[in-house]
């Protein structure tokens, strides 16, 4: 077939047709997804190479094994991803210099160009599916095949893990069962100064994964933006990016210097996580929006295996949405026996239903679900009616404001504003530092200059904010510690009406906890900033003997203020309710 501008890609064909009858089942993720491949199909200026998959197979196939040494056989989901990663292109039209015959002088043509359209692809499936073994043949495949690659690298949260990349490619070169790598590993690393045909091209050495032939090196990095900026890499994995406590955006740190490079390839796989306002979770919102075609990149391939629901959990017939690989390479019975665990075993059941099930389990172990922490599209509430919530600076902590708009249909509009001092703000760790840097871009956060705030610098800007926002503020609810001043000024300038007092404690915080969780789960909760996500994410509830609930956070730089002072705002609300009316 060759290059094609109408063709169905052959495993993605095949894949399809098993959908549409019935015999695969998939979530809503990667429906959205074929949806994209299709749009590829249609259009006259993408092309699909059936040579670009067949020679990774063939590649795959004759030279690789699986790290027992026995024949390494590609799983179809292997041959759906890496034709979706390698086999569509497009064409751009380049300036070329060409010197002259004679040696002196040339000249410039314009020339057509062919490029691999896809430079990221990112999947996200369960425990067990092999995706390590899956980055590891890519990585294996353009060390070996494609002459340009020079660098590649192997990131993961720990270096046990990016190991498990380099394994079965350590054992390939130890076995070397195909005619290729029967080639590059004969000789010997020791003849350094004799025959160089008797010299070893391909070992594997303290610096990684070594091709002498074409001087290729795959080393394992660290997963830390220091480590990983700067370098020219053609290809890179990054393993887990998901699952541990990364707030660094090492995907972006390795695009940064692989975007020099023609025809790049970034790899990111793996397990839904379990931890909050990471990187993970930013990226997973702009692959939702690439999905849903909210945003337009043909440049990113998404395969997001999951159940669509947790009730699904209980039909082994829905497993398979989130472990495409089930029965083979992990088996029913220990999916069997880890569902028994969950219902057993409280403490494994978050673990189990994020690696197993790639449910999102920030729900059950922080008070919003992930889902009920996306922001809603941007409003404004000019001269509207608000209750304003305060939650005054402790430590380091924000100084937060938050309005709540009673609107129709039992909905609330939500705005917020929060102040940190120029001393916390310069002394951030980098990943926080540039999420501050966001919530500043948006208005939501204001950092006032000093060590400390002062109380009555921050009801000066927040007197000016309602006035020039003409907010109109009938009631305010606030946190007792560090208010006396602003509330005195407060009452002074707008009358003692409508202030309450909410004192922090389970007792209090339980019930208009638990009304905002529902109204979150409602999605009636019309937040448009960023902090807002962010403080909800970073919310959890303790509960004590009765089964009441106080808000708190994990750790501290988990900010939680601006959901403080939406409690506080929607407790003024409540006691205040005939003033709306």
């Amino acid at each position: 077939m060759a290059l094609s501008n109408t063709a169905t890609p052959k495993y993605y064909g095949q894949f399809r047709d098993a959908v549409i009858r019935g015999e695969i089942p998939i979530n809503k993720e990667i429906s959205m997804e074929m949806n994209r491949i299709d749009d590829l199909i249609a259009n006259p200026g993408i092309y699909y190479d059936d040579k670009a998959i067949d020679g990774f197979i063939d590649y795959c196939e004759t030279e690789m094994t699986l790290t027992d040494g026995s024949p390494l056989k590609l799983l179809d989901t292997f041959k759906l991803w890496a034709e979706s990663a390698l086999s569509w292109f497009y064409f751009i039209e380049r300036s070329v210099y060409v010197p002259n015959e004679n040696g002196h002088g040339g000249r410039y043509e314009t020339r057509r160009i062919k490029k691999r359209l896809v430079n990221k692809q990112y999947l996200i499936v369960a425990r067990g599916g092999a995706k390590s073994v899956y980055a590891e043949l890519i990585q294996s495949y353009f060390l070996n095949v494609d002459t340009t690659t020079t660098h590649q690298i192997t990131t993961a949260p720990t270096m046990k893990q990016a190991e498990e990349v380099m394994s079965p490619f350590r054992t390939a070169i130890t076995v070397a069962r195909g005619p290729l790598f029967k080639f590059l590993t004969e000789g010997s690393l020791q003849n350094t100064t004799g025959s160089r045909s008797k010299r070893v091209k391909l070992a594997s050495t303290k610096k990684g994964i070594e091709n002498f032939l074409t001087g290729s090196l795959l080393e394992i990095r660290p997963m830390s933006i220091n480590k990983l900026q700067g370098l020219r890499c053609k290809i890179a994995t990054v393993d887990e990016w998901l699952s541990g406590e990364t707030r660094e955006d090492v995907i972006g740190a390795i695009e940064q210097g692989a975007s020099k490079i023609d025809d790049y390839l970034i790899v990111a796989v793996s397990s839904e996580g379990t931890v909050r306002n990471g990187v993970g979770d930013t990226i997973k919102m702009e692959l939702m929006d690439i999905l849903k075609g909210e945003y337009i990149n043909p440049h990113v391939s998404i395969w997001y295996y999951k159940l669509d629901s947790v009730d699904e959990v209980a039909n082994p017939e829905m497993w398979v949405k989130a472990q495409p690989n089930l029965g083979k390479t992990v088996s029913y019975e220990v999916y069997h026996q880890d569902v028994e665990r969950a219902e057993k075993a409280p403490a494994a059941r978050n673990d189990i239903l994020a690696k197993r099930f790639g449910i999102p389990m920030e729900g059950y172990t922080y008070f919003f679900a992930y889902e009920e922490t996306i922001p809603h599209k941007y409003r404004e509430y000019w001269q509207l009616p608000c209750c304003m919530g305060v939650d005054l600076s402790r430590g380091d902590d924000f100084c937060s404001f938050t309005f709540l708009f009673p609107l129709t249909n039992g909905t609330f509009g939500v705005k917020s504003r929060s102040y940190i001092s120029s001393v916390t703000y310069n002394k951030l760790p980098q990943a926080l530092y540039h999420k501050y840097q966001e919530f500043i871009k948006e208005g939501s956060l204001i950092v006032l200059e000093g060590s400390i705030l002062d109380m009555l610098d921050v009801y000066d800007d927040v007197a000016m904010y309602v006035d020039k926002s003409q907010y109109d503020v009938v009631s305010v609810g606030y946190d007792p510690y560090n208010a006396k001043d602003f509330i005195e000024r407060w009452s002074h300038d707008n009358g003692p009406f409508g202030i309450e007092k909410v004192i922090q404690g389970a007792q209090t915080e339980s019930v208009p906890l638990g009304e905002l969780k529902k109204l979150a789960e409602d999605r009636l909760l019309l937040f448009d900033e960023s902090i807002m996500s962010f403080a909800m994410g970073n919310a959890i509830t303790l509960e004590d003997t009765n089964g009441n609930r106080k808000l708190l956070k994990r750790r501290q730089d988990q900010k939680i203020d601006p959901v403080a002072a939406l409690m506080d705002a929607f407790v003024s609300y409540k006691r205040n309710r005939d003033m709306f009316d």
